[in-house]
């Protein structure tokens, strides 16, 4: 799963590396990215622009917008099938703009899982998969939000976790965006495990646990 990240890139380094789209939203950096927040993402709409959506996503249809704390993650496997899902995935994708991302690894015969960050070997900005969708409340109000899609592990995090986000390949970018209706297959050899050689883990404090800790001293090594 991915519980966790980081987008700490100023929105300049961020524009050189997505100069396809535009950024005319303000943020700062964020060390500790937790779910129901905030996220920066590029929905599917033709349009190449950054926004804010919330972290967990909201169906059109549900009727509970709860619904999206259960909804941070989905399996790429299954993105066809699930009803929370299948939609999304036909017609409203996103990226989710990141630049590292935390996992927890169990130890034997111990309690305390080890937090790991993980981030690509040249420090670059990336791109996870997402699904996206708007729900509209009954006092006419509405809410965007997304989910990250996960799938296997590569040989880095499978010693870390079972699952990892799928980050895409820039080259990948407008396929996934392509705002016409997509079907399972045809969009299925982009939800792979990005290369291990290109990216890096390292254990850091157990501050990353509560959300609240949003700082710097996060990421750094221990």
């Amino acid at each position: 799963m991915c519980g966790r990240f980081t987008l700490t890139v100023d929105p300049a380094e961020l524009q050189d590396a997505f100069t396809d789209f535009t950024f005319p939203v303000q943020f700062v950096p964020r060390f500790n990215i937790a779910p129901t927040q905030p996220i920066l993402a590029i929905p599917n709409d033709a349009k190449n622009t950054a926004d804010f959506f919330v972290w967990g996503l909201i169906p059109s249809w549900a009727k509970d917008p709860s619904i999206g704390q259960r909804l941070i993650n989905a399996r790429a496997e299954t993105l066809g099938e699930k009803p929370s899902f299948r939609g999304g995935f036909k017609y409203k994708r996103c990226l989710i703009l990141a630049d590292g991302f935390y996992e927890w690894q169990a130890q034997i015969g111990a309690k305390t899982k080890i937090p790991h960050y993980i981030h690509l070997k040249d420090r670059q900005p990336f791109a996870f998969a997402g699904l996206w969708d708007e729900w509209h409340a009954p006092d006419g109000g509405s809410l965007r939000s997304a989910t990250i899609i996960t799938t296997e592990p590569n040989e880095l995090m499978m010693k870390l976790h079972n699952r990892m986000p799928v980050i895409l390949d820039p080259a990948d970018y407008a396929e996934w965006l392509d705002p016409a209706p997509r079907t399972p297959d045809s969009l299925a050899a982009l939800l792979k495990p990005f290369p291990a050689d290109q990216m890096a883990a390292y254990p850091v404090s157990t501050l990353v646990n509560a959300p609240a800790n949003d700082r710097p001293e996060l990421v750094v090594p221990v």
